[in-house]
């Protein structure tokens, strides 16, 4: 980091290029793309998920953001720190480059050990799991290594990849399926890296890894549970014959539930099946009614496919009532304050105050919507 070999690796020419010309200009979404692979704009994007659309003008954050630099300077702020902070702010900013072209189009992030070999089962299922996304229209984010990561690009195929590396000395290559692409990030940070993963995608579907996997299931999890990112459907996938993310369900049930570290309704924010077919149904029937959610002011919004019938709208507040700081559910129109999406104007809202608390049961909130 800091030398003009390390820059160069960072900055690296050829086909990055192509993305970094098109930093004012993004990709228009393909006409032949089915509406359930149609996501968000991305100027309205929260984050984290729990702030409320913003009032600050752009301009105002870039003058915070060269204070910041400024009280630095004059904090006389280590070298070693510094070097941290200007890395950062580079990979995020190429990152955020690479990813703007496509930011409407829904995304899965499917993770996985680098080191299951591709007669196994649990790659078999991660070439089927992205070949299955692709075809609905979703493009597929790896860590862009081998083992499962490989097995979702391979599915998926070059032109719906993307893939997030890590510079490692060891066992961390680019797989040949994205190797080259304009859609590869290489970052040096997995801090940076993960907040890409989860910041960019729809969905998470975690096939059996080690503690990078572990980490980063549990990590999506917690966002979840806190409220720091948007409510998404995570799935944990084994194999027809195995009990990976069983044997972990049993773990967390006896341990973390059955001591009182979580509640019960923490257990909608995940999935675990041995279904590529469940999988599927459950990160797409998450968007089947509900497509994305705000937060205006103290109220959360929930942006709806189609109305709900008098008779869903009574069930969600009879079985409901239990997460809302005051008030009911509303079904109405969209809020003024959302007037910079106009693409979502037209789909109906469903209003609450919500306790900022209960994320598990809004997560099964979601599925009540769905159903």
């Amino acid at each position: 980091m800091g030398s003009p070999q390390a820059d160069a690796i960072f900055y690296s020419t050829g086909p990055f290029n192509s993305y970094m010309d098109q930093d004012e200009q993004p990709k228009h979404l393909p006409e032949s793309l089915p509406n359930e692979a149609i996501g968000e704009d991305e100027h309205s994007r929260p984050q984290p998920a729990d702030e409320p659309i913003p009032t600050v003008d752009t301009q105002d954050l870039f003058r915070v953001m060269r204070h910041t630099v400024d009280r630095l300077e004059k904090d006389k702020t280590a070298r070693g720190d510094l070097k941290i902070l200007s890395r950062t702010l580079r990979e995020l900013r190429y990152a955020f480059t690479v990813f703007r072209p496509f930011r409407r189009r829904r995304k899965v992030t499917i993770f996985g050990s680098a080191r299951t070999p591709p007669e196994h089962p649990e790659y078999q299922a991660g070439v089927e799991l992205g070949r299955r996304f692709a075809g609905h229209g979703w493009m597929v984010i790896t860590g862009a290594g081998g083992g499962i990561m490989e097995a979702g690009h391979r599915g998926a195929g070059r032109e719906a990849s993307m893939g997030l590396n890590i510079m490692l000395p060891f066992e961390q290559s680019a797989n040949p399926y994205i190797d080259g692409d304009a859609k590869l990030v290489t970052m040096k940070y997995f801090f940076t890296r993960k907040l890409m993963f989860v910041k960019e995608c729809s969905a998470v579907i975690c096939l059996p890894g080690g503690f990078g996997t572990l980490d980063e299931a549990f990590e999506t999890i917690t966002l979840m549970q806190t409220g720091k990112q948007t409510m998404i459907p995570l799935v944990l996938v084994d194999h027809p014959g195995g009990s990976y993310w069983h044997d972990m369900g049993k773990f967390i049930d006896k341990q973390l539930l059955g001591n009182g570290m979580i509640s019960p309704a923490d257990g909608n924010l995940y999935r675990i099946t041995n279904s590529i077919d469940e999988a599927m149904d459950t990160v797409l029937g998450f968007y089947k009614v509900y497509h994305s959610m705000r937060y205006v002011n103290d109220h959360v919004v929930m942006r709806l496919k189609r109305r709900l019938t008098d008779e869903h709208l009574e069930r969600i507040r009879a079985e409901y009532s239990d997460i809302l700081a005051g008030g009911t559910f509303q079904q109405r129109d969209a809020l003024p304050e959302e007037s910079g999406e106009p693409d979502l104007a037209e789909m109906p809202r469903l209003v609450f105050h919500f306790n900022r608390r209960s994320l598990g049961r809004m997560r099964g909130l979601i599925d009540v919507i769905n159903h």
